[in-house]
């Protein structure tokens, strides 16, 4: 029995809300010990100097895109595994927009089946299935067949067509139990819109995407949760008054979840005077209200959890024209750097705040337990070095695909290694 011991390194366990420096002993992916009383280790115990790293619990995303099956050239499987533990994920929930889509019980066993060849400490990967038959159709998927499945929960990922659906399909999902997930948008108040309505819009000349788009759709959502009760998760919140209707919602006491992506976070429209394709996002980047309206919600819970929606293209895919690129930038491998960097580095938000908006809340989000850092636990870790400076290239990087607007950029902070 081997073992590595870690000395005087930072702990950040959002559980237990504790945020100090000690040290902690690992034997076989185990914590064995946690403190500055270890003295009992094999001979060949590792010892490293955790001076000025950080070890937390590990990272948990929410929803993010796989290639396979459909799209290997954007992604595969393993690409996804490999880049999700680069970046300190060890649970990984990918949404059911591959193809075929993730509708049935034979697609979810394929998935896991070749889950299962991937020959490296791999995060835990959690499938979402679809709601309806092909993702946006008329007809509901069979909901039984697919938690038989395995799947974590039930979403499409696009925004609903017919509301007397959705109330119908929370009504159905109610006893399963699961996470049921929705990105709120009315499609016909978006138009051809392809970054947020405002100065900006008009100023750079393209196409403004009005932020009722989004909060009309919650305002239904809201009043449909009220109705059956149904606990729904609601994804990609990007606007200022989308986050005061969500609080509005948590005070009148409806089971409601929300989190925000990444990048919404960190940039706002200004961003888009670099027409970088990179950067269309749907939903768009916010203005600058948003951006800091959304980071505010993040801090008080009113925004459960940050997510990442990992969307891999191909670089034929995305070198176009900016409102021609499909929506969507990778992440996994970049979030945890640029979040420390732009929020924790400025004193915007402790450690503990971003590491809970990252592991635990996401965790509870999905109806799980959350990893720990005490004796005995599993270690579900990641070691990061928070002055680590790195370049974003090809080399450094596991994912596939390179849409990003931080591509060839140096960045501070980077993840040394991660347990699972």
């Amino acid at each position: 029995m081997s073992g590595e011991l870690l000395q005087q390194v930072r702990v950040i366990d959002p559980v237990s809300t504790t945020d100090y420096i000690t040290d902690v002993f690992i034997v076989n992916n185990c914590i064995q010990s946690v403190g500055h009383d270890i003295n009992s280790m094999p001979d060949d115990t590792q010892i490293r100097d955790g001076r000025g790293l950080i070890l937390g619990t590990g990272l948990v995303d929410l929803y993010s895109h796989s290639g396979e099956p459909g799209f290997e050239e954007r992604e595969t499987l393993s690409s996804l595994c490999h880049a999700a533990i680069n970046g300190g994920f060890t649970r990984v929930a990918i949404l059911p927009d591959t193809s075929p889509v993730v509708d049935n019980p034979s697609v979810v066993a394929q998935l896991q089946k070749n889950y299962e060849t991937i020959n490296i400490c791999s995060p835990q990967l959690h499938i979402w299935g679809a709601i309806s038959q092909g993702i946006g159709g008329d007809k509901m998927t069979e909901f039984a067949d697919l938690v038989n499945a395995g799947i974590i929960g039930f979403t499409d990922n696009q925004p609903w067509k017919n509301l007397t659906m959705v109330r119908r399909l929370l009504e159905y999902l109610h006893p399963f139990n699961k996470p049921v997930a929705f990105w709120c948008c009315e499609r016909q108040l978006a138009s051809n819109g392809v970054i947020r309505e405002g100065y900006n819009a008009i100023r750079l000349g393209i196409p403004g995407n009005p932020a009722y788009s989004e909060t009309v759709a919650i305002t239904s959502l809201v009043e449909l949760v009220a109705a059956t009760k149904t606990p729904v998760h609601i994804m990609n919140v990007s606007t200022d008054r989308s986050v005061r209707i969500i609080s509005s919602a948590k005070e009148d006491g409806l089971p409601i979840t929300a989190s925000t992506t990444w990048m919404h976070l960190l940039l706002d429209t200004t961003a888009v005077e670099s027409y970088d394709p990179s950067l269309h996002l749907d939903p768009p980047l916010g203005n600058y209200k948003d951006m800091m309206a959304l980071r505010e919600g993040v801090k008080t819970g009113i925004i459960d959890a940050i997510a990442i929606n990992h969307s891999p293209y191909t670089y034929e895919e995305k070198t176009v024209s900016f409102a021609e690129a499909p929506p969507g930038a990778i992440g996994l491998e970049l979030a945890l750097p640029l979040l420390w960097q732009n929020l924790v580095r400025t004193g915007e938000f402790t450690p503990l705040e971003l590491w809970q908006a990252l592991s635990s809340n996401p965790a509870h989000c999905l109806k799980q337990e959350p990893s720990v850092i005490a004796p005995g636990e599993k270690a579900e870790i990641v070691l990061f070095d928070p002055q680590n400076t790195w370049k974003v290239e090809a080399s450094n990087l596991y994912t596939l695909s390179r849409n990003t607007p931080w591509w060839g950029k140096d960045l501070t902070g980077k993840v040394l290694q991660t347990w699972c």
